[in-house]
């Protein structure tokens, strides 16, 4: 199963992992860690060319960035927690993952848009309160840019190096990527059948 995983990645293309990375950051559940890598791992083999592997990852993280931004800038903080607390489960966002996201802007600032994109539990909503403050849409989009171009770099170049393992990568990811697999889509069916509307 995983050389067809791998397939797939390098059938979808660039536009694949563009809008995957896109997805990824409007859709929590979606990990980059399973998506940049399967790039690399593609790259390494020949499939794809590794530098556009990342500007892809790169261009679909600042694009799927973007509405959680206008989100912040036009919702506005309470108004987006209680949507999340009635309508969270779809995105399995809560009104304590909006609350995080802005306690990290309030603790680092402007530079908590580069150092949110490295931090996985932080990178999809760090957008919101920078959205909240209005911060200038430029400095926005490039500190939005640069942090994601560092995460989608390493993991696809984390995939990349792993192909020379690939022999050893197959034996152990091979028997349990259905496992994985079906573990995520299983929490993710979890999360939405014991999400709760919250009154907020």
């Amino acid at each position: 199963m995983f050389d067809q995983i791998v397939a797939m990645a390098a059938e979808a293309g660039y536009l694949g992992i563009f809008l995957l990375m896109l997805a990824e950051n409007i859709f929590p559940p979606i990990p980059s860690e399973l998506i940049m890598p399967l790039g690399g791992f593609a790259a390494a083999r020949g499939d794809m060319d590794m530098w556009l592997v990342i500007l892809a990852g790169t261009a679909g993280s600042v694009a799927g960035a973007l509405p959680w931004y206008f989100a912040g800038s036009v919702v506005g903080k309470e108004r987006l927690k209680a949507i999340a607390a009635r309508h969270g489960r779809w995105m399995t966002v809560t009104p304590a993952d909006i609350d995080n996201a802005s306690q990290w802007f309030a603790r680092y600032g402007i530079a908590a848009v580069f150092f949110g994109r490295l931090v996985p539990a932080i990178r999809t909503l760090i957008s919101v309160p920078a959205g909240i403050v209005r911060m200038k849409i430029l400095p926005f989009l490039f500190f939005t840019t640069v942090g994601s171009l560092l995460w989608t770099a390493f993991l696809a170049f984390a995939g990349y190096v792993l192909e020379s393992q690939y022999e050893l990568i197959e034996a152990y990811i091979d028997p349990i990527s259905k496992t994985v697999l079906l573990t995520i889509i299983g929490i993710y069916i979890y999360r939405f059948i014991r999400f709760k509307p919250q009154v907020y």
